[in-house]
């Protein structure tokens, strides 16, 4: 498929590769991505002035940010539509050497990008971030499902926390918090992962507290030796907010299992208990 174009129509605008370098770098995306942004901004306001039935293209030149926009012709057997479409033999009068699959294509004056597509073009990046941003936060948080992560409350809604994790959001149901506990915005809460699922509207991060592997978790943290796999956690059962239980093994017959998961003077179990709201352990 080849393309031709009769003359040059292009608009030298420098200053769109600085304002795409400087977007990409602060939103943490390509800036190729932020390119075709703008590229789909100013094809939107070229069909908005040439008529939406028009294929109408636009490219931004990745060296000098020169922008060329033009309407497509595509050269077919059989029209379809006779605004995108032509037959060869009308193509060859344009062009002697067209063939089907070809495309002529008519240079259309410049728009002016700033004026016109300005507005667009923001709404456009807009997306393209949040779909990057979403990627990049299914990508980070796919495979920690298991994993305790710290955040801070960013809002309640009927008893459900929304969680701001630093690079992305996550929602802790209120039938997966501990019961009587409460939480204000901006508290500390450390949660269990529990779920990661890529939906509709984003990546989705479902926490827990309530999970018997939070609290087992929690243990690993406090305890070096169940951490290193000296200690080995068998099996738990809670009863969220009111008392929990855990049936420890060691692997080294001169360590008792159950002095390390107390600690000193019960340092580390009434760590643990702190973090689960008193449960008895």
């Amino acid at each position: 498929m080849s393309e031709t174009m009769t003359t040059d129509a292009v608009h030298a605008r420098p200053e769109l590769l600085l304002v795409a370098e400087t977007v990409a770098r602060d939103k943490g995306i390509e800036q190729d991505e932020v390119l075709e942004a703008m590229e789909q901004a100013i094809q939107k306001a070229g069909r908005t002035k040439y008529g939406q039935e028009h294929d109408i293209r636009a490219t931004i030149d990745r060296k000098s940010g020169e922008i060329t926009l033009a309407r497509y012709v595509e050269v077919v057997e059989e029209i379809e539509n006779e605004i995108t479409q032509t037959t060869l033999d009308a193509a060859q009068k344009i062009k002697a050497d067209a063939v089907l699959g070809d495309f002529l294509i008519d240079p259309l004056p410049p728009i002016d990008f700033g004026r016109i597509a300005a507005q667009t073009a923001k709404q456009v990046i807009v997306q393209k971030v949040r779909d990057a941003e979403r990627k990049r936060q299914y990508e980070e948080y796919k495979d920690r499902v298991g994993e305790i992560v710290n955040g801070l409350v960013k809002r309640v809604e009927f008893g459900n926390i929304i969680v701001d994790l630093g690079r992305g959001e996550a929602l802790l149901r209120r039938d997966e918090a501990i019961p009587r506990e409460h939480f204000n915005n901006g508290d500390r809460i450390r949660s269990y992962i529990v779920d990661v699922r890529e939906e509709l509207r984003g990546p989705q991060i479902f926490l827990s507290r309530t999970h018997p592997q939070f609290m087992a978790k929690l243990f690993a943290q406090e305890v070096p030796e169940i951490y290193d796999g000296i200690i080995e956690i068998k099996s738990v059962a809670r009863d969220p907010g009111s008392r929990a239980k855990i049936a420890v093994l060691s692997h080294d017959s001169s360590i008792d299992p159950v002095g390390p998961c107390i600690g000193m003077r019960g340092s580390r179990v009434q760590a643990v208990v702190g973090e689960l709201q008193g449960e008895k352990n």
